[in-house]
């Protein structure tokens, strides 16, 4: 466990000039928080306490604005900048080494059962404002422009910036 916590720091240090150093980090990121917060709900959902996972994520997503629920699969060194705004949905799965910024939502585009929010392969940069829904997948090492909406898979290595993503 204090593997992983170091992990997260580094992985916010690595990812975020601004952050000078391990205790500030901890300290101050709320994205950090969120995703520590995240994991505590994530056990207590897969360990069948699903009420008390509900009620700590509501906790977390009050203190620091971001909401994640408990169900959803996140791997290693997901990293949220700033973070406020941002929703990770029931059926949401992300690989390692993602990074989303502000005001992400990976939602659903209707109401149904089973899979019905996105699945975010290893590498992938979302940026603000950024709308990903459905059951789609985004390509590993994938980047999402901000404020795009994004309803449909995304290949890997796309670099929406430079134009070769069409489908906002």
């Amino acid at each position: 466990m204090l593997k992983r916590i170091i992990e997260d720091l580094d992985t916010a240090l690595r990812k975020d000039p601004s952050a000078r150093n391990r205790l500030e980090v901890a300290l101050t990121f709320p994205g950090v928080h969120a995703v520590w917060g995240y994991r505590i709900a994530h056990f207590l959902w897969r360990s069948r306490l699903k009420l008390l996972a509900r009620i700590y994520a509501n906790w977390v997503r009050t203190v620091t604005g971001i909401e994640i629920h408990p169900a959803a699969k996140i791997g290693r060194r997901f990293f949220i900048d700033h973070g406020m705004g941002v929703v990770i949905g029931e059926t949401t799965l992300i690989g390692d080494d993602v990074m989303i910024y502000h005001d992400v939502t990976l939602g659903s585009t209707k109401y149904m059962k089973g899979k019905r929010h996105p699945t975010i392969e290893n590498g992938v940069v979302i940026g603000a404002g950024a709308r990903v829904l459905g059951p789609i997948t985004i390509g590993e090492g994938a980047r999402i422009s901000a404020n795009s909406l994004v309803t449909r898979d995304v290949a890997a290595r796309t670099n929406q910036d430079e134009g070769e993503l069409f489908v906002i």
